[in-house]
């Protein structure tokens, strides 16, 4: 006889919450545990480049300054040989567009690249995790050490940890500071200990949130905070290379000796280990299938395929395939050769046509700007031997890194000329602001406004020169 079903009060009382539940999951902190192979030795190499290039850029040297510099206080971009004004945030927004679109392009073939070997995120904690196994030993250790008591030893290798982590998060609070002032003026302050108010609190700031993320929250910023994992899916679709668990290969799972054939004991590949947990920095089962915690890194393959090796079964069981390829039993050919399909192609090629935009746009950029503005409190008046005058106010920006003295030339208007200054010497990466009088026979022009341009050109270097068009006032 079937028992008798619950009554429903009874049935409503059961999924009530006791006091005990909790609406938010509780962490679960990981150990994470060392891996190499193929995948960690491209993540280490990516680690490696970044930083060497994010710590050693402020030190280099160009023209007698910084050779980066993102100066905020002075409003210019120093970028090795070029100078970026405000006027050029043009160029900061192309540079935007091939970000986006090389994100979209590289996820759409191989998921989260990004995530798995290029993100700050993913880079630093890579870092701490390093400095974190050599102070308090391998995974095994760490978990050791937490659930022993406190002890002179704890408290040494603890204490030990977040002091070479603090060290560490400084010095990148302090080099992130050096892109946006520069590392002369820094290095000064450090001497004397008087930094400004707004470095001081960038690099606290930086360091800070460094410290906490890389080697506090470290997962938890992946799956809780990052918005990326969020819509990933939408960039994904069947024929994306993602990392995958090849379950008809692996299952069922066992424990088995090494050198069996699984057929013969009925079992799958996969011997259940758990080790592709244990190295995962999120702490996901890539058996489970594809999860939005997964950042692409590939540490389970690589320890996954050592497993193999040792149980003498052949690599993949976890590896880089698409959804297709495993419904469909595609080989690697068959796979590169979804890898070209309307969706990539479209990214690629509105990513070769920015990226050329942009590299045409620095290679004709031109090296002198100038902008013309009329004075407003005098429109037009007449001064001696008949002649109209207007007074414009032009503003000269070198861009070049010498100084330069500049000529002015006006035409457009018979017997058009300039009185007074007609030149102005312009210091290397500045701007320099000049007064300007033209003057016009009253008779040259049409009552109203009239077509004049100025030419302004270089004395040392005639083909450094800029026409700009602007309008002369003649009373009516």
């Amino acid at each position: 006889m079937s028992s008798p079903s619950p009554q429903p009060q009874q049935a409503a009382k059961s999924k009530t919450p006791q006091s005990s539940d909790t609406l938010y999951e509780s962490r679960k902190k990981l150990y994470v545990r060392a891996v190499t192979g193929l995948f960690a030795n491209w993540r280490w190499a990516l680690v490696w480049i970044t930083q060497i290039i994010f710590y050693g850029l402020p030190w280099l040297s160009w023209n007698d300054r910084q050779a980066f510099l993102l100066h905020i206080t002075e409003r210019k971009f120093y970028i090795f040989g070029w100078v970026f004004w405000p006027q050029d945030v043009f160029f900061l927004a192309i540079l935007l567009i091939i970000s986006a679109y090389a994100l979209f392009f590289f996820t759409a073939i191989a998921g989260r690249l990004w995530c798995g070997y290029a993100c700050p995120q993913t880079v630093y904690t890579e870092i701490f995790m390093w400095i974190e196994q050599k102070i308090e030993g391998d995974h095994n250790k760490r978990l050791k050490l937490d659930q022993a008591p406190m002890s002179a030893n704890k408290a040494l290798r603890r204490g030990g940890k977040f002091l070479v982590w603090g060290l560490v998060a400084l010095w990148t609070g302090f080099t992130f500071v050096a892109y946006f002032s520069p590392l002369s003026e820094l290095l000064a302050s450090v001497k004397s200990f008087s930094f400004g108010p707004w470095e001081m609190f960038w690099i606290l700031f930086y360091g800070t949130f460094t410290f906490l993320f890389a080697g506090v929250m470290r997962e938890q910023v992946c799956k809780y905070m990052c918005p990326y994992a969020r819509f990933q899916a939408v960039m994904f679709d069947p024929d994306t290379l993602v990392i995958t668990y090849d379950e008809a290969r692996g299952e069922p799972r066992g424990v088995r000796k090494k050198g069996v054939d699984p057929r013969t004991v009925g079992k799958g590949d996969c011997i259940d280990c758990g080790i592709c947990v244990q190295v995962c920095p999120t702490g996901i089962d890539i058996r489970n299938g594809l999860q939005y915690e997964c950042i692409g890194c590939a540490a389970c393959i690589d320890a996954c395929d050592q497993v193999m090796d040792k149980m003498n079964y052949p690599r993949g069981l976890i590896r880089y395939t698409t959804e297709n390829a495993m419904k469909k039993n595609w080989g690697n050919k068959e796979i590169v050769a979804h890898v070209f399909r309307p969706r990539t192609l479209i990214y690629g090629t509105v990513l070769a046509v920015v990226c050329l935009a942009f590299i045409w746009g620095l290679a004709h950029r031109e090296p002198l700007r100038v902008d013309v503005i009329r004075d407003r409190a005098s429109l037009a008046r007449e001064v001696e031997d008949g002649m109209i005058e207007n007074v414009y106010r032009l503003q000269v920006m070198n861009m070049t890194e010498e100084p330069r003295n500049f000529q002015f030339e006006v035409s457009g208007l018979p017997g058009a000329k300039i009185g007074g200054v007609q030149r102005v010497e312009v210091g290397p990466a500045s701007m320099q602001s000049v007064t300007v009088q033209v003057l016009v026979p009253s008779d040259s022009g049409k009552p109203g406004s009239n077509e004049i341009e100025f030419r302004i050109a270089a004395e040392d270097d005639p083909s450094l020169s800029l026409r700009e068009e602007t309008t002369f006032l003649l009373p009516r």
